[in-house]
């Protein structure tokens, strides 16, 4: 039997809702004109980097400042930094204020916040190996309270060669080592999740070309192993090693409270047979061995030019719905591409997903890389950046929502959490999982503030949460419609609670 966890009672945090409730189905505005927004094509990640409760935006050379927390509706909406690269937002050296982890080119600089602003310096790394990155995720890979990166190797086609993978780890804050992981995959999304729930995070690599996806296992010191064929996460098909993987994302698709994979591939008609298509790949839980089940497509329907996957709960219904980015600006046999929205429709049985982009806002998009989730005006409702736009869901209904934002201790938990598990378990028996994570699709980072959909169900609920280091916590919200905060507490027991 788990042993009883730590119970704390918590207060209302910055980003109360604004607005009202959100509505079953979502409808998107675009407001990037509105908000004085220059996002550009490049990767896209949210975070918050002034520390100040409210998801900012790291996008097109800048960092955008959100002032909806401050200003309401009120221009301006958000205020430009200039900032150097394109990649994710991670506070590296624990002091609370972001720092920048550049993918292209590789580079990372460090925040600072002082009476005239923001600024940005670039930290001295090791001797880095020649690459091409597409893809990168940070997380504290060897448990020592401070954040690491990956960065994945992509190619260089004309010249035929493979660019190397490796991973800074991090000297306590103070600077990274350098390891190199793999010389032999074309990789480009990069995504972690402790998916046996052992107190470690993993990470799964999205491969291209045709070869085997990758699942390094960590095995609780920062040493991994792949094994993506054991754990049946290859995310191939019959007559292939591997597709032409772009992006994944994991999620809790089935309120389990286990975390599920989606595996986009690109995949273009072949004279062997179909390439392999995209892949839903469910978790079997403890009692398989964390072995994974393909259920194949489960509604996707075929485009050539998939690439960028993302999951929210952007309908708060309780289910992770997902939205999958194109990249072809053609027709592609005979098929013009689009990005699609997909609402989760799946029952106790059978797990299903309805293209729902038709009257969302979201039809017709331009081909992109792009998919980021983020609560931007705090009003419970996600907003999608995609394709240069910042997309408002301005949907209305009665359906209930929570935030949570958790805060590592700064030394033994990363100052931003990121690696912990939350979960709310609801009276009907299904048992809502979330991730802090820095890292989704191809290079792309959704909010760390973590969005559960409640439905209709308005509370008091208990939030378990797993924190990196294998120890637990539980919180008890009275009131719902809210994001609270929930800080690392030291009398945290060890057991994932069941």
């Amino acid at each position: 039997m788990a042993q009883e966890a730590a119970t704390t009672q918590v207060a209302p945090a910055a980003g109360e809702s604004l607005n009202p409730a959100p509505e079953r189905r979502p409808v998107f505005v675009d407001r990037t004109a509105d908000f004085g927004l220059t996002i550009g094509s490049g990767p896209v990640a949210w975070g918050d980097i002034n520390n100040d409760g409210w998801p900012d935006l790291y996008a097109g050379g800048a960092v955008w400042i959100n002032n909806l927390g401050m200003n309401g509706n009120t221009p301006p909406a958000f205020t430009r930094i200039a900032a150097p690269g394109n990649g994710l937002i991670a506070d590296l050296n624990n002091d609370g204020i972001g720092d920048l982890v550049s993918i292209s080119p590789i580079a990372i600089y460090i925040g600072h916040l002082g009476e005239d602003g923001m600024r940005f310096d670039k930290l001295a790394l090791p001797e880095l190996p020649e690459t091409v990155c597409r893809g990168a995720v940070v997380g504290d890979f060897n448990n020592d309270g401070f954040l690491d990166v990956y960065f994945g190797g992509y190619e260089n086609w004309e010249k035929q060669v493979t660019y190397p993978s490796f991973m800074l780890l991090s000297t306590q804050g103070a600077g990274f080592s350098l390891r190199i992981m793999t010389s032999e995959h074309r990789s480009r999304g990069v995504t972690a999740c402790d998916f046996d729930e052992d107190g470690d995070l993993d990470i799964y690599v999205s491969n291209y070309r045709l070869q085997p996806n990758l699942l390094w296992v960590n095995d609780g010191s920062g040493d991994f192993s792949d094994k993506a064929e054991h754990f049946n996460v290859i995310a191939t098909s019959e007559a292939f090693r591997g597709g032409h993987s772009i992006g994944a994302c994991w999620g809790d698709f089935d309120n389990d409270g286990h975390f599920d994979l989606f595996a986009g591939n690109f995949a273009h008609v072949d004279s062997r047979g179909d390439q392999p298509k995209n892949r839903f790949l469910r978790s079997r839980g403890p009692t398989h061995g964390w072995t994974f089940e393909d259920l194949a497509e489960c509604g996707v329907w075929y485009q050539e030019s998939y690439a960028s996957p993302a999951c929210a709960d952007f309908d708060n219904d309780t289910r992770l719905d997902l939205f999958f980015t194109t990249v072809y600006a053609d027709a592609s046999f005979g098929h013009k591409n689009y990005p699609v929205l997909y609402r989760n429709t799946s029952g106790d049985d059978a797990w299903s997903f309805a293209d729902v982009t038709d009257g969302s806002g979201l039809e017709k998009l331009p081909p992109t890389y792009q998919a980021a989730w983020a609560d931007v005006d705090g009003d419970g409702r996600l907003d999608l950046v995609t394709a240069g736009r910042l997309y408002m869901n301005v949907g209305t209904s009665d359906a209930q929502y929570l935030g949570v934002r958790l805060q590592g201790d700064g030394t033994t938990i990363n100052k931003q959490a990121v690696g912990a598990q939350a979960r709310i378990a609801l009276p009907d028996g299904q048992i809502l999982s979330r991730q802090v994570e820095l890292g989704t699709g191809e290079g792309n980072a959704n909010s760390p503030i973590l969005h559960f959909g409640l439905g209709s169900f308005t509370g008091p609920v208990t939030v378990a949460i797993l924190w990196p280091n294998g120890k637990t916590q539980s919180v008890v919200v009275p009131a719902v419609g809210r994001t609270i905060d929930v800080q690392y507490a030291d009398e945290s027991e060890d057991g994932w609670p069941e």
